[in-house]
């Protein structure tokens, strides 16, 4: 196992650092201190060329300045909250609107935005970097001095284990995720409309025109939301079923999973051999397909188009302080917030 860490450049006059992990076998992250970014997961294809598999910048303030979290951890809660507000015991938080007057993925600074203090761990088989911040008690509007942190581990199985852990002396909300958007042809020359995604779904939130859960749960039967015998992301951005149209032609729904820990998610990309496997703790999978991509900037030399990227921000449902029949995300007092997604790297 291999660790380096560089200059990515300064935050406040702060410094930034990229670190990279790497194995015996080629397979690396680098992510930096700021927002827990993941700028590059090199892995093999079916011939063993190692390329970089995730959407990316190479300066700092792209990312500082980009509004499609790329490889960020996002939070304190993911996805969006309505209006902002949030109840708890009789008490309404206002929390930052900055998408739409509502709430998205921790606001205008949120945990993708900070300079988290940051710890190696080296092990026989796996190395890790720990991330750790305090927020504050009324940033962005929540309560409670929340202190979180999370691990990156990489192993000598081609595994990368993102793990979170947070206590707050308040009662409060927690849902955090990461916001790494994959294309497994490794070039970006092609977009993911032809990647196979499989979920072990038989359910998802229906959304309604501000992408806000309407409370219903779906049944994925009969539909273009049906992956679990795996299907082409093109299915989605084709289809006319009123819930991709609304998605701007494509997914950006939450999933509930039906299985905990067992191969819930698989993308493959037949064409360079690539398979990425998923597994979690958390009881759904938002998929984002990229659909807002497109604008006047570069990813990686490439001009930025729609469907460049597939985001699967492994999670807690969106807005489940005003669904309480979804999985809550509230952290008591005296509570642990503790979550773990496994993304394991094969070829086929």
């Amino acid at each position: 196992m291999e660790m380096k860490k560089e200059l990515f450049g300064l935050i406040n006059e702060q410094p930034v650092t990229l670190y990279t992990l790497k194995n015996q076998n080629g397979f690396a992250l680098s992510c930096l201190d700021y927002g827990g970014i993941i700028t590059e997961i090199m892995a093999p294809d079916r011939e063993g060329k190692i390329e970089n598999i995730v959407l990316g910048f190479d300066t700092l303030e792209e990312y500082y300045d980009n509004p499609h979290y790329f490889g960020a951890v996002v939070g304190r809660f993911a996805g969006r909250i309505k209006n902002g507000i949030v109840h708890l015991d009789g008490n309404d938080y206002q929390v930052t609107t900055n998408e739409n007057n509502h709430h998205l993925h921790g606001g205008r600074q949120g945990f993708s935005h900070v300079l988290w203090d940051s710890t190696v761990i080296e092990k026989e088989n796996e190395i890790s970097i720990m991330f750790s911040y305090v927020s504050p008690n009324g940033e962005e509007g929540y309560p409670g001095n929340l202190e979180i942190k999370m691990t990156y581990t990489i192993t000598a199985d081609n595994e990368l284990i993102i793990s979170y852990w947070g206590i707050s002396d308040k009662k409060t909300i927690l849902n955090p995720t990461n916001h790494t958007y994959f294309n497994l042809s490794g070039d970006l020359k092609r977009s993911i409309l032809d990647h196979e995604l499989k979920i072990s779904s038989h359910q998802f939130i229906e959304l309604n025109d501000e992408l806000l859960p309407t409370g219903k749960v779906l049944a994925v039967d009969q539909t273009v939301f049906d992956f679990r015998k795996g299907r082409a992301i093109r299915d989605g951005v084709i289809s006319t079923h009123p819930q991709n149209a609304l998605a701007t032609n494509g997914y950006d729904h939450p999933f509930l999973l039906n299985e905990n820990q067992h191969q819930e998610i698989i993308v493959k990309d037949h064409e360079s051999g690539r398979k990425l496997v998923v597994e979690t703790t958390e009881p759904a999978v938002i998929v984002y397909t990229g659909n807002k991509l497109e604008g006047d900037y570069t990813i990686r030399g490439e001009k930025a188009r729609n469907y460049l990227g597939l985001c699967l921000e492994t999670q807690a449902p969106p807005d489940s302080i005003e669904h309480p029949q979804f999985h809550s995300s509230i952290l008591d007092v005296g509570g642990v917030y503790e979550s773990m997604t496994k993304y394991t790297f094969r070829t086929i």
